[in-house]
């Protein structure tokens, strides 16, 4: 009898690799956390408007000092080479405008970061929505389109044909120089059903805000991109110039730089979030504050600095924590304002997650 050989038995085909959304990332405990929103409605009201000053409201300027706690980068969206800046890396993601080549924060991106804050401590609508999950949205946390009737936050910042009552500058280095980092390869977000993004309803749980940590991840990868960035304790400055403001509304402000002592939180600023970038707290360093007509006319009928109005050091300290008290009484919501104080409480002992996010 002819032996018919046996057929060699066939190698296993190797499985696929998990994809990169549902890999092992789903044992890593989350950098975020989402702060619910309240139960009613947001209140919409007639906003205080630009056409006049009211005397019932508070005008004037913040002097901020902002101090970097973990690595910052808030991008310019240029890439450049390395050579273009004085580095030597071949291609580096910038963080520097104008002609002195200055490390800078738009106007816009702080005053984005401290909205979203406020908004989640008040009861407010959301600002922006994307059109793949509106529908997630619950009703009466879409944007305010009607400039006539507009939550609290809206009131202060703005919205869809209102201008707000804040004016963001841009917000300066102290520091000469900068350092070359490095920005690893993030994950997506990954909202899809059944996750942390959305309740029992199928809604969105709330608004995500991520973790401060006791540094930011930046060594160990070997992929991303290198980065211009301002490094730890390096110096911001700024003012924020406001109209028309309500006590309650200052107050709350207040709170959101991280000014009320129960609940000591820091800015989470530009990118890198997920991994420990861009923790910032803020010192307001003086206030000039405009309570009435005679206030205004004397300082708007004059080309020299009025110092009249100026407070700094006890005097300041004393007339934030009056209006943070009226704004607990009357705006804040506790509820959310302690949800978030778990997040962004600083200082923090909390670790960055391990790896790549």
């Amino acid at each position: 009898m002819t032996n018919i050989p046996k057929p060699k038995p066939r190698k296993p085909v190797p499985s696929q690799p998990p994809s990169r959304d549902d890999s092992a990332v789903s044992n890593i405990q989350k950098p975020y956390k989402f702060v619910s929103f309240p139960p009613e409605r947001p209140r919409l009201e007639d906003p205080a408007g630009h056409h006049r000053f009211d005397q019932n409201c508070l005008h004037g300027t913040l002097f901020l000092t902002l101090k970097v706690k973990t690595s910052l980068h808030v991008s310019t969206g240029i890439v450049v080479p390395g050579n273009d800046i004085g580095t030597r890396v071949p291609l580096i993601k910038t963080m520097v405008q104008g002609i002195d080549k200055q490390l800078l924060i738009q106007g816009s991106s702080l005053k984005g970061c401290i909205r979203s804050v406020y908004e989640a401590i008040t009861n407010s609508t959301l600002a922006v929505v994307t059109s793949r999950f509106r529908d997630k949205i619950p009703n009466e946390r879409l944007p305010c389109r009607n400039k006539e009737q507009l939550c609290p936050a809206s009131q202060v910042f703005g919205a869809l044909d209102w201008q707000g009552l804040i004016e963001f500058n841009d917000v300066k280095c102290e520091n000469i120089g900068f350092n070359t980092g490095f920005m690893p390869s993030l994950y997506r977000p990954r909202p899809e059903p059944g996750s942390a993004y959305f309740d029992a309803r199928g809604k969105v749980a709330g608004r995500k805000f991520y973790y401060h940590t006791i540094r930011a991840i930046e060594k160990g990868q070997n992929q991303g991109i290198t980065i211009q960035q301002a490094a730890r304790e390096y110096t911001f400055t700024t003012q924020l110039q406001f109209k028309n403001i309500k006590p309650e509304e200052l107050g709350t402000l207040f709170v959101v730089l991280g000014q009320d002592s129960n609940y000591p939180i820091a800015l989470k600023v530009g990118g890198g979030k997920p991994i420990g970038m861009g923790t910032m707290t803020v010192e307001v360093t003086q206030a000039r504050i405009l309570q009435n007509f005679e206030d205004l006319r004397s300082h708007y009928s004059t080309y020299t600095p009025d110092n009249n109005h100026l407070l700094t050091e006890k005097v300041l300290q004393k007339f934030i924590a009056i209006q943070i008290k009226t704004a607990h009484s009357r705006l804040i919501q506790l509820f959310q304002l302690q949800q978030l104080a778990e997040v962004l409480r600083y200082p923090t002992d909390r670790e960055p997650p391990e790896g790549m996010y």
